[in-house]
C-alpha cells in the first residue's frame, strides 16, 4: 500500500536493521527492530501512523542522508 510518508523500506532479517527512505528524501536506519514490527509496518493501512507509534522514539537510529 502506498504511503504519503514512507517512500521505500528495506529490512535485514539477520541484523534486524530497518532502513527507511521518507518521501522527503531523508534516509534513516533503525537498529534491533523485530521482524514482527517490520511486518506490521508493511501491512499497516497508515504507515506514517504505525511508524510514529511503533518505531519512532522506540528504536535507536542513525540518519544516513537528508
Amino acid at each position: 500500500m502506498p504511503s504519503s510518508v514512507i517512500k521505500y523500506m528495506d529490512y535485514k532479517e539477520k541484523t534486524h536493521l530497518l532502513k527507511i527512505t521518507f518521501q522527503t528524501g531523508a534516509v534513516y536506519q533503525y537498529f534491533e527492530v523485530p521482524e514482527t514490527v517490520y511486518a506490521g509496518l508493511r501491512q499497516a493501512r497508515s504507515k506514517g501512523r504505525y511508524f510514529n507509534k511503533h518505531i519512532s522514539g522506540v528504536f535507536s537510529f542513525e540518519r544516513l542522508s537528508s
